[in-house]
């Protein structure tokens, strides 16, 4: 329904102003002012009945948006964290994630909907013309204004009332803090166990690849050997956990050639034993140049000189690769006698 099919009696009284009356062009105004368009009238400005069917859908929109927020609510109450659901195309996901992604997507666009359709629909669609003027306020509205102010901080007493004054500061400053302690149901305080790995003495050295139990005989000079705790297998839960600060490298070295006196009583025989975990963001080290002993993070290209102590000699890594001291058992296997001498991975860690 169109304004043209209703009759003239049934439109809205417009009132006549001068805002977008064309004007014409002289030397003073070389373009003409086209004016504004006439106005078309909304079939809800007209019609009674279909404002109150806008209005409805409005409040349908809005009241979705409430279910999707209880959904929101129950679904992070009632729905367990490691529950997973089959979505097509995209595959298995978190059953949570997922329903809490989705209730809240859900509450935010219906809120936004209702307020467009609202705004479409209901609210004043007129053309207004203002003119421009200066932004800045008058003088006298300016001393105006301070002095309205000057004369609230008077009665109020806030400069007397230092008691009052001093408790309402202390009340908006701890405020914000409620906001901040919800952030603690984020998940569990990592404690020190960024500072731990599955190393402790008495801890065989596994080949990553074959795995299998090492022994000295494995290791040749001038190679390069990954290795996992005993006891790590890859189909454990939490095993990308675990091996992102377990991950070892190991090195066998002339002993003549380690030039670090801990480095040397930290090793057997020549085979050192350092983390792989890069110092600067936590990158896996892979690259080994055996004639410089060098080792080289594919990241960011911080590069460790594994014959001194793992010492950093180029790139943005904050410190040396922390060492796991090794030995043999009665079986002959290596074996770790500790865990790391610092945290692994990103000098954060060091500092927390």
């Amino acid at each position: 329904m169109s304004s043209q099919d209703t009759p003239e009696e049934k439109l809205p009284a417009v009132q006549e102003t001068e805002h977008g009356a064309v004007g014409v062009a002289d030397e003073k105004h070389p373009f003409a002012d086209p004016g504004l368009p006439p106005h078309e009238h909304r079939v809800q400005d007209i019609d009674e009945e279909a404002a109150k069917r806008s209005e409805r859908a409005v409040a349908l929109l809005f009241t979705l948006s409430m279910v999707a927020t209880v959904a929101f609510i129950v679904s992070y109450v009632a729905i367990p964290a490691d529950k997973s659901i089959y979505v097509f195309p995209i595959g298995h996901l978190s059953a949570l994630n997922f329903a809490l992604g989705l209730s809240l997507g859900l509450a935010l666009f219906l809120i936004g909907a209702g307020a467009v359709h609202w705004a479409r629909t209901l609210m004043s669609d007129e053309e207004l013309v203002d003119e421009r003027h200066a932004i800045s306020a008058p003088p006298e509205v300016k001393s105006k204004v301070l002095a309205d102010f000057k004369q609230g901080a008077k009665e109020s007493a806030i400069g007397r009332r230092k008691l009052v004054r001093n408790t309402m500061f202390g009340a908006l400053a701890l405020f914000p803090l409620s906001g901040v302690m919800l952030l603690r149901d984020l998940g569990p305080l990592p404690g020190t166990k960024l500072r731990h790995t599955m190393w402790s003495k008495g801890k065989q050295l596994v080949n990553m690849n074959t795995n299998e139990p090492l022994r000295p005989s494995d290791i040749a000079v001038g190679s390069l050997t990954f290795a996992k705790p005993e006891g790590l297998e890859e189909h454990d839960e939490d095993f990308q956990t675990q091996i992102a600060k377990a991950a070892l490298m190991i090195v066998r070295i002339q002993p003549d050639n380690i030039k670090d006196k801990r480095e040397l009583d930290w090793s057997y025989q020549g085979i050192v034993a350092y983390s792989k975990i890069c110092t600067h963001v936590g990158c896996p080290i892979s690259l080994y140049e055996q004639q410089t002993h060098h080792v080289l993070c594919p990241c960011h290209q911080s590069t460790f000189d594994l014959s001194d102590g793992a010492r950093v000699i180029f790139g943005p890594a904050g410190h040396a690769l922390p060492q796991l001291r090794i030995g043999v058992n009665d079986e002959g296997y290596l074996e770790a006698l500790g865990d790391f001498s610092e945290p692994v991975g990103p000098a954060f860690w060091e500092r927390g």
